[in-house]
């Protein structure tokens, strides 16, 4: 194990005449850092007066350990103060910056009066510079300042992820408490907002590692919850195109499948929003990856919202159909589909389907037959268009199985 230095006992004797000036050189290290570090140049972070005392006390500690000729202890004062920079915010290169102009002052004040001193060598200056560095105050004021702002950091994470959870299961409703917690989270509190909900690759695995910074690199701020089967996310969306900026990023970040809620805007529907981007999640069955937004339509959303009635509703049209072989059903299934998404065109939906018109027209007879409802009647299409998304939508948790 290396030992770091000792201060060269040369050095004592004129250490101890400059301690009686410790006060004043303290007050002039304070005026210097206030004139170089620009964190310091007013009184917003630091007071005056704060300052002159930091300095005060560093100035005696050193001169006090080199006219000792001691090891340095625990520099007790210097880690205080990197702890309380910590709290306070303050950049660690300026506080380090701030070490670095005061012992240079310090610095010059010893080999100036040292210069005429005997017993003083070259290897002596040499060794004090080693102490200076290895066992300087600034060392002990950055490490304090490192494991206190590693502890803030865990705290509020902690923090964060509790609010997150909060806002998720719905437990804050309060607009006062809402608005709160959005500070906290660094998101804004009038949205609009989108959900975000990917499948893990394993319990206490990201599926999206980085995707907070990520999507601050687009104006996108967002707060994350890892859960033991989904990581789920607020994000604030952008102005402009900010939710297709949203869904990029997503596309190349996902190592799994990702589901999007709709846009929303009060917070207190976050947990409605979760449940969607669940939903759309599920809509990416039988692929590996893809990202998935939850179709804001009317349809979609009265699915949604009445899950149970929806699947009522699917079985009651769709039953004989829903006896079928799988095969068949899911032809028949797959061109109504396509039927609707070509907004009734026989054409375009075989030209979807490759198939001839003839075979989508003989399908959907088919699908007439077996569900007793004609694609002729505005009704009776509104029953199939229902009950065709809540099939879509809630067979994989068995809201319509």
């Amino acid at each position: 194990m290396c030992r770091t230095p000792s201060p060269p006992v040369q050095i004592a004797p004129v250490a101890a005449r400059l301690l009686d000036r410790a006060a004043e050189l303290g007050d002039r290290m304070a005026a210097r850092i206030r004139a170089e570090v620009p964190y310091y140049g007013s009184e917003v972070h630091v007071s005056a007066e704060e300052l002159r005392a930091s300095c005060r006390r560093n100035a005696e500690l050193v001169l006090a350990q080199l006219a000792g000729g001691q090891d340095m202890a625990d520099p007790a004062s210097a880690r205080d103060t990197g702890r309380q920079r910590a709290r306070q915010g303050t950049p660690l290169a300026e506080l380090l910056h701030a070490y670095r102009v005061g012992s240079g002052l310090l610095w010059a004040e010893l080999a100036d009066a040292f210069r005429g001193a005997q017993d003083i060598t070259a290897e002596t200056i040499a060794a004090l510079a080693a102490w200076w560095v290895h066992e300087g105050l600034a060392a002990a004021a950055g490490d304090a300042y490192r494991e206190a702002a590693s502890e803030l950091l865990l705290q509020r994470e902690r923090e964060r992820s509790v609010l997150v959870e909060a806002l998720f299961s719905g437990m804050l409703t309060d607009r006062t408490t809402l608005w709160e917690a959005a500070g906290v989270l660094g998101l804004p509190a009038g949205g609009p907002f989108v959900v975000v909900a990917a499948e893990v690759p394993a319990p206490g695995r990201e599926s999206l590692p980085g995707i907070e910074a990520r999507l601050l690199a687009e104006r996108a701020r967002s707060a994350w919850r890892l859960l033991p089967d989904l990581q789920v996310g607020l994000v604030a969306v952008p102005g402009g195109d900010g939710e297709e900026v949203i869904l990029r990023v997503l596309a190349r970040t996902a190592g799994s499948r990702v589901g999007v809620s709709p846009p929303y805007r009060p917070l207190q529907d976050t947990p409605r929003a979760l449940r969607l981007a669940r939903l759309a999640l599920a809509g990416l069955r039988g692929r590996v990856t893809g990202v998935a937004r939850f179709a804001d339509s009317p349809v979609d959303l009265l699915v949604a919202a009445a899950p149970e009635e929806s699947g009522r509703v699917a079985r009651a049209v769709f039953a004989r159909l829903l006896e079928l072989p799988p095969g068949e059903r899911a032809r028949l299934l797959d061109t109504l589909e396509h039927w609707f998404a070509a907004a009734g065109s026989t054409a375009v939906a075989a030209g979807s389907l490759y198939c001839h018109r003839n075979t989508v027209r003989y399908r959907l007879r088919r699908v007439e037959e077996l569900t007793g409802r004609s694609l002729r009647d505005p009704g009776a299409v509104a029953d199939l268009a229902v009950g065709l998304r809540a099939l879509r939508v809630l067979a994989p948790h068995g809201g319509a199985g």
